[in-house]
């Protein structure tokens, strides 16, 4: 009997009450269809109801799709999730209360598969500990409908751990490039290689049905087995999209520099614009070294890359992200997590395995919210609530952690001379007594003597021993007005406070490889 079936049929699969995973990473191996057919469906028939839906990482494109599809009270019941901010319709079903959420490290969740799949009790580690998933702050419930306790602490050999317990899995969505008549799997086209193989192999381990999102179907026996991702024995289901419902990445219908399959010349990626942003990124990539391994967040943090191409310095490190990418140039914004001209690409959980182990020597993320303890919130902002991602992990787990983003939200500044002058005041202090939400645990870093940086376009400053020391100022700023005035703590002043340099305060550099290389 053919496999292939309608996406109306498709969306007819899913039970009422049904726990449902979703391979995602934005847009990229979502299986957008099939999310708009089981839309559909709902708002014709009612059904499906009370939904349990599971996705390790953000989800949508910011606006209606992705799991923007699904946010409707009745249909989902349960979220657990990495992120939610690309989806702002489930997000606020998040702040509304309306439903039982859980926002968990993404890491986490995309080494979770292999533990159901292995019929293991679930995932067991330190990342998240003393953060707001530590079961001794809310164990990653994020509404008060979540009574359940998903993460517990452990003691093994006299040591205190953390057991993330796995869960129950009824249907498993994936996404793939081409289909062969026997449901076997490439992704060719696709970006990353995603995590599609252990949730495939979970759920059929918990007698439930995997359904897969493809572009192509190919004859049998025609896809060499090697390029095999998925065995067609795990796939029950084949539905085909239509080429706008299968993006490669948010921005991106097809882009074969981002898949691998072509090289595109670094100088044909645009350089960054001049302006605050470009110069956190500058001080932020004066902390790279030679031969080391390097992630970089979304949004500030992929500047770095940017400037590192601009600077032509790639060669001296290797740029990785935790979708499985490693060399080559991290792609930004609407594309991110590809990568243009990759050395490897590798399964999105065994990226996480690496990472949570200490493989990353440094790793550069965003700057929301810090306080005078040096803990950070990248995960709450107001009622606002859309989850870690991968920070967690990322920031736990990297020998050297450097947040970037600017002082303040809503500031001006200008720049000229090498000279830095701040014209407007922003309306949000970044730098605040208590923070939101604890997505970085200052103390736990302080007892593992981590270094931490936190760099902004005013100054930056360090988390020792002693606490928050502000180490270094723009050139032209005045301390007290242009930075203190700033901040909702006075940080210590170092004794040997230096000034930024101010070669990179100005239009062109050409200095970075100087600092990398010593």
């Amino acid at each position: 009997m053919s496999k292939i079936i309608s996406l109306e049929k498709a969306a007819e699969l899913i039970p009422d009450n049904a726990s449902v995973a979703w391979s995602t990473i934005g847009m990229s191996f979502f299986a957008e269809a099939v999310a708009k057919s089981v839309e559909q469906r709902f708002l014709e028939t009612g059904h499906p109801q009370n939904l349990t839906l599971i996705h390790d990482c953000g989800c949508g494109d910011g606006k209606g799709k992705g799991m923007s599809h699904l946010a409707y009270e009745g249909l989902v019941k349960r979220l657990i999730s990495g992120h939610t901010g690309q989806a702002p319709k489930m997000a606020n079903m998040i702040s509304e209360d309306e439903i039982e959420a859980y926002l968990l490290p993404q890491g986490v969740l995309t080494t979770m598969w292999r533990q159901i799949a292995g019929n293991k009790p679930g995932v067991i580690t330190k990342i998240g500990m003393g953060t707001y998933v530590d079961p001794l702050v809310s164990g990653g419930k994020v509404t008060s409908l979540a009574k359940e306790d998903l993460v517990k602490r452990i003691s093994i050999e006299e040591e205190e751990w953390l057991l993330y317990k796995t869960f129950p899995l009824d249907v498993v969505v994936i996404r793939a490039t081409t289909a062969d008549e026997d449901g076997n799997l490439s992704v060719e086209e696709e970006a990353m290689l995603a995590e599609i193989l252990p949730m495939a192999q979970a759920v059929k381990n918990r007698g439930g049905i995997v359904i897969a999102q493809v572009k192509f179907i190919a004859e049998r026996h025609s896809i060499h087995p090697k390029e095999v991702k998925v065995p067609g024995v795990l796939v029950d289901y084949i539905t085909v999209a239509p080429e706008e419902d299968h993006m490669q990445t948010i921005g991106t219908t097809y882009n074969p520099g981002l898949a691998g399959n072509s090289r595109v010349p670094l100088n044909a990626i645009p350089p960054m614009p001049f302006s605050d942003r470009k110069v956190i990124a500058r001080r932020a990539a004066m902390e790279l070294e030679s031969n080391v391994m390097v992630n970089l967040g979304i949004g500030m943090p992929d500047g770095v890359a940017s400037v590192a191409a601009e600077e032509q310095v790639t060669r001296h490190f290797t740029l990785t992200t935790e979708l499985g990418t490693y060399g080559g140039i991290p792609a930004s914004g609407p594309d991110f997590g590809a990568a243009w001209n990759a050395d490897a690409i590798i399964e999105h959980e065994a990226q996480f395995d690496f990472y949570d182990g200490g493989g990353l020597d440094i790793a550069f993320l965003g700057l929301a919210q810090a306080d005078q303890l040096g803990n950070l919130n990248v995960s709450k902002f107001g009622p606002k609530v859309v989850g870690p991602g991968g920070f967690i992990n990322i920031s736990q787990s990297a020998k050297k952690v450097v947040f970037c983003g600017t002082l303040e939200n809503g500031a001006k500044l200008s720049f000229e001379n090498g000279q830095a002058k701040v014209i407007q005041e922003g309306k949000v202090k970044k730098f605040v007594q208590s923070v939101d939400h604890i997505t970085f645990s200052g103390a736990v870093a302080q007892a593992n003597k981590k270094p931490v940086l936190f760099i902004t376009e005013r100054c930056v400053l360090e988390l020792r021993e002693e606490g928050m020391v502000l180490t270094e100022i723009a050139p032209g700023l005045d301390l007290e007005r242009d930075v203190l005035s700033a901040m909702a703590f006075t940080p210590i002043i170092a004794e040997d406070l230096k000034t930024m340099p101010e070669e990179i305060f100005q239009e062109s550099w050409g200095g970075l490889e100087k600092y990398i290389i010593g």
